[in-house]
């Protein structure tokens, strides 16, 4: 197989090939580095779990655009015009098939619950599946067997979702266009109520349900944005502010960024930059005023505590008495030192010429030599 890119003169062999076996359905790959000459668009038959498939070549990759690389079952062959007139006509008896089942199912009795809805053959007609759907699980073995009986491919019977019966039928949906299912999905997404309710829409089960009786599958395609759409916006009976005053918001526009705010019983629409969410804001505001509440016995350091003034002032003093200790000015009268002022409990001197003692003694000078000092230039 032959990979043509950008530059016409330039091609890459690839190594895997997607197949599609339905109109709309999944994508399967396959191995075909076998087969060089293989193009997009090409018919091919392929090995599955149901037996020998004829599919159409969708996509040609490199084994390096493989993002986990396993072992792929290789591509049999290309489907040859034979191989496509014999599809046609085992197609053209799926539909008498259909009618001989049903036949069938209503002589033995017990399947009044289910609903055949389709008949399938492969493509040289040696596999015949059957599709039906019912609401419980219902035990096929005496209708496989008396279909065996009346066709000489392989039966089998297959049980569906309501989904994939009206994938199979196709038709209108509710808002006049194709179904959606049955034009370009390929995958049934998992759809909740909780989707709706993002969006706005009225949850009378006649507007969101769909043909199969299930929640519709357009519901996902916006919900993405709709929830990107609500995270700036503040939600219904908020207190919120306003150019026109306080006001509550009843009524959120997601895709205008705007909510409609009550205010003395008047309604404005307000974009999403002229709110103040007053209940968050207050909130912040309280808590910035607030002490700190981990440190409130002091010892904190994140300037939000409520003594804050008081500990500057002591630290205030505790500067003014270390520039006393080491400068050239000392107070006329020495006092005792404070256990908080100094770290350290020491008792105060007894007497002023033990003091003075002990000052000779360290080399230092008594209050009567400074004062001599002093009047001597």
């Amino acid at each position: 197989m032959t990979l043509h890119t950008e530059d016409p003169t330039q091609t890459v062999i690839s190594a895997l090939a997607a197949v599609r076996f339905h109109e709309v359905g999944k994508l399967y790959y396959f191995g075909s580095s076998h087969l060089p000459d293989l193009l997009v668009g090409d018919f091919v038959i392929v090995e599955t779990a149901r037996g020998k498939q004829m599919g159409q070549v969708m996509k040609l990759m490199r084994a390096d655009e493989d993002d986990s690389p396993r072992e792929y079952k290789p591509i049999l062959r290309k489907a040859t015009p034979a191989d496509m007139m014999m599809q046609k006509l085992w197609k053209a008896r799926e539909v008498e098939a259909l009618i001989t089942c049903r036949e069938k199912a209503a002589e033995i009795g017990g399947y009044e619950n289910a609903k055949f809805v389709a008949a399938q053959y492969n493509f040289d007609g040696s596999l015949l599946t059957f599709l039906f759907s019912a609401e419980d699980k219902i035990n096929t073995t005496r209708l496989r067997i008396a279909l065996r009986r009346s066709f000489k491919a392989q039966v089998e019977l297959r049980q569906i979702g309501p989904r994939d019966v009206a994938k199979l039928l196709g038709g209108m949906g509710a808002c006049g266009i194709p179904r959606c299912c049955s034009t370009f999905l390929t995958d049934f997404s998992p759809i909740s109520i909780k989707m709706a309710k993002a969006q706005g829409i009225s949850l009378n089960p006649s507007e969101i349900t769909g043909m199969c009786g299930r929640l519709r599958c357009c519901l996902i395609y916006e919900y993405e944005q709709y929830v990107e759409a609500r995270k700036g916006l503040p939600k219904r009976n908020k207190r919120v502010g306003t150019p026109h005053g306080e006001g509550k918001v009843i009524d959120v526009h997601p895709l205008r960024d705007a909510v409609t705010v009550l205010v003395d019983e008047t309604r404005y629409v307000v974009q999403r930059e002229d709110i103040i969410p007053l209940d968050e804001y207050e909130a912040l505001k309280a808590k910035a005023e607030a002490g700190c509440s981990k440190h409130e016995n002091g010892g904190c350091d994140c300037g939000a505590r409520q003594g804050a003034p008081a500990a500057e002032a002591a630290l205030d003093t505790e500067d003014d008495e270390t520039d006393l200790d080491s400068g050239a000015a000392a107070p006329p009268t020495p006092r005792p030192a404070r256990p908080d002022e100094t770290g350290t409990d020491r008792a105060a001197p007894e007497s002023g010429g033990r003091r003075r003692h002990d000052r000779r003694r360290r080399g230092g000078r008594s209050r009567h030599s400074r004062r001599r000092t002093d009047s001597n230039p």
